[in-house]
């Protein structure tokens, strides 16, 4: 990924954060058959290794289990706020008209090598942690209790565990940094407007 300088991001803190509320990954990997790429809801343990590490499910028809290798370095592409901008948003254009129109985003890019675990305690324990996250702002979280055991026993069987150790994790967030802040504040102003209210407040105070 080019990241220039302006735009890098190496806060562990700030590549967690993107992660975790960005958590479906793209999970890229390379086979004999080539390039393939899956979308998966992960969850980061950013204390585990070195740089942290990934956990998901993949259903057990997907052949991505079975094509990697046990270690396969593989890349996963968290996308974070993102959205089009537009050079009329920026005062400064209305005065030299020398502006054009980009994107700006927040991406975070973790690599590492892939394990699979087709067992039904590490299933579970994923299952019952994604849920745990992701139902706790309902008024009453689901949780598989609610489910007759033999249902989700039968639901689990149908899914195979991955694990990535993270090796290195490589940030970027394009919010304008490069531009005068009157510019960056006229966007922040005009995507707040037009309801992208997250790439709006990532940009209103980047560093």
């Amino acid at each position: 990924m080019y990241i220039p300088t302006h735009f890098a991001e190496t806060r562990p803190e700030e590549l967690a954060r993107i992660i975790r509320a960005h958590p479906l990954g793209m999970l890229v990997t390379h086979d004999d058959q080539g390039l393939d790429a899956n979308h998966i809801p992960f969850e980061f343990d950013p204390d585990a290794g070195t740089h942290g590490r990934l956990t998901a499910h993949v259903a057990r028809a997907n052949p991505i289990w079975r094509q990697c290798a046990e270690g396969a370095d593989v890349m996963v592409v968290f996308r974070g706020a993102e959205g089009y901008i537009s050079p009329s948003w920026y005062p400064s254009k209305h005065e030299t008209h020398r502006q054009v129109p980009t994107w700006n985003y927040e991406v975070v890019h973790a690599h590492g090598r892939l394990t699979v675990h087709d067992d039904e305690k590490f299933v579970r324990g994923i299952v019952a942690r994604l849920t745990r996250t992701h139902e706790a702002g309902e008024p009453k979280p689901w949780k598989m209790g609610d489910s007759a055991p033999e249902y989700i026993d039968e639901m689990l069987k149908a899914i195979v565990g991955i694990e990535i150790a993270v090796t290195a994790l490589a940030g970027k967030r394009k919010l304008s940094q490069n531009k005068e802040a009157r510019d960056r504040l006229g966007a922040v102003q005009a995507l707040a407007e037009r309801g992208h209210a997250e790439l709006a407040q990532h940009m209103r105070e980047p560093g």
